[in-house]
């Protein structure tokens, strides 16, 4: 069933979501080679209590154990749901940072990819294509398009670029549960799916590979890898149906001014 939000709860929903943002901002900064994915992960939890929010991915139930840390944190060929380690990130490296936060029972969830000092230009294209996938997929979440429409948009820019859009892991509903119908696909056919009404709140999610779309789990559980071993971007917003047209609920505001800060934008 796909609960429909009021404005007040929206709100309620912008206030986690923005949390995850400024979680982001923060984690940015500190993002240079020779840091610690432990580090950026205590950092976050460190953020998130003194300000009154809860980890919202620490304790997430898993098919072999529940989720050890604050932030999926998915070095190089990782797609998504990277457990944090004690290797230090290098030179060239990229790493999604996906951070979920619960607040006054609703919850913010959002990602952005990174790239570790100065990566290949190649792997720069995929994150700057992967980011307009997102912002393509939101363009089309407009009251009475259907879910596919976002879905459509977001698979053909990406296969434009010859990428491979991860088929098995989609984007979500999100409110009071971290993960509420509908499943948002990153491919599919305009015109299909549930359609999307006023107060709608979804998480728009693109996990798009550089080279194929198929994809491994590794023995934890949790870590998605692709299959190929190439690099993969995943960008990530919350963003509501407010009257009829898209509103972004969480910002990369936070991120991009730490990044100017480095000379990276």
């Amino acid at each position: 069933m796909i609960y429909l939000k009021t404005r007040e709860e929206i709100e309620l929903i912008r206030e986690s979501a923005l949390m995850v943002s400024r979680t982001l901002g923060l984690v940015a900064a500190e993002i240079k080679p020779g840091v610690t994915p432990l580090r950026l992960d205590k950092l976050a939890e460190i953020f998130i209590r003194d300000n009154g929010g809860v980890p919202a991915f620490k304790g997430y139930p898993g098919a072999k154990s529940p989720f050890p840390a604050t932030l999926c944190i998915s070095v190089n060929e990782a797609v998504v749901h990277g457990i944090p380690t004690d290797k230090p990130l290098k030179e060239g490296d990229i790493i999604s940072v996906d951070c979920g936060v619960k607040k006054n029972g609703f919850f913010g969830d959002h990602a952005y990819t990174f790239g570790v000092g100065n990566i290949k230009p190649e792997v720069k294209k995929l994150l700057d294509v992967t980011k307009e996938c997102l912002y393509k997929g939101i363009e089309q979440m407009v009251s009475g398009n259907r879910v596919g429409d976002i879905s459509y948009a977001i698979q053909q820019h990406a296969e434009s670029h010859g990428y491979g859009v991860v088929r098995e892991l989609v984007g979500h509903g999100l409110g009071k549960n971290m993960h509420e119908e509908p499943e948002v696909p990153n491919y599919g056919s305009r015109g299909n799916g549930p359609k999307l009404k006023e107060g709608i709140v979804l998480a728009i999610e693109p996990m798009i590979n550089m080279g194929k779309k198929n994809i491994k789990q590794l023995n934890d559980g949790w870590t998605i890898l692709t299959a190929d071993g190439l690099p993969s971007a995943h960008f990530e917003h919350d963003v509501a149906i407010v009257d009829g047209k898209p509103e972004i609920l969480s910002t990369f505001a936070f991120v991009e001014e730490e990044l100017k800060k480095q000379g990276v934008l």
